[in-house]
C-alpha cells in the first residue's frame, strides 16, 4: 500500500507520481529522476534514504530471525516486523520458465502500478497464505535455517519470522 506508506513518510501528496510507477522502478529511483519530478529537496532525500531502508529489509529479516532464535527479547523485533509491514512489499514470484511464457500475455502491455491491481499471475505465491509451505516444516520452530528461500522472497521470509 505505497500511498499508506507514503502518508506514514508524510510525503502522501507525492502519492500520484508513484502511482505509474512499478515496484521495480520505485526500488529504483535516484535524486536526479525525483528531482526532474519537481520533487523539493528535502523530500527527494527522504524518499531515497526511505527506498534505502527498503532495500535492506531482507537483512533486517534475517537479523531479527537470528535475535529470535538466540532467545532476545521479542518487544524490538515485534515492533520492527510492524514497521516492516505498512511498507510496500511485493509478491514474491519464482522466476522459471513458465513465469517466463505467463509473462508474455495480454497484461504484458500494462505492468502493474504500485497503487493497482491485487491481481498476480499463476506463478506468484503468496507466502503469507501458505503459498510457500516449506517455509513451516514441522521441527523447525527452534533451527536456524529450515528450508533455504531464494533471494528476494520478502514476504516468505517475514513469514518465516513471525513463525519463529
Amino acid at each position: 500500500d505505497v500511498p499508506a506508506w507514503l502518508k506514514s513518510l508524510r510525503l502522501h501528496k507525492y502519492a500520484a507520481l508513484f502511482s505509474q510507477m512499478t515496484y521495480e522502478e520505485m526500488m529504483a529511483l535516484t535524486e536526479c529522476q525525483l528531482e526532474a519530478q519537481n520533487v523539493t529537496k528535502g523530500a527527494r532525500h527522504k524518499i531515497v534514504i526511505s527506498i534505502q531502508k527498503l532495500k535492506e529489509r531482507q537483512n533486517l529479516l534475517k537479523s531479527l530471525e537470528r535475535d529470535i532464535l538466540e532467545g532476545g527479547n521479542l518487544r524490538v523485533p515485534l515492533q520492527e516486523l510492524h514497521q516492516m509491514i505498512l511498507t510496500p512489499i511485493k509478491a514474491y514470484c519464482s522466476q522459471n520458465t513458465n513465469a517466463d511464457e505467463h509473462g508474455r500475455d495480454a497484461d504484458s502491455h500494462h505492468p502493474p502500478s504500485l497503487l493497482g491491481s491485487d491481481s498476480q499471475g499463476p506463478e506468484c505465491k503468496d507466502s503469507a497464505a501458505g503459498g510457500l509451505p516449506q517455509h513451516h516444516l514441522p521441527g523447525c520452530e527452534g533451527e536456524s535455517g529450515g528450508a533455504p528461500l531464494p533471494e528476494g522472497d520478502l514476504p516468505g521470509q517475514f513469514t518465516r519470522v513471525m513463525g519463529k
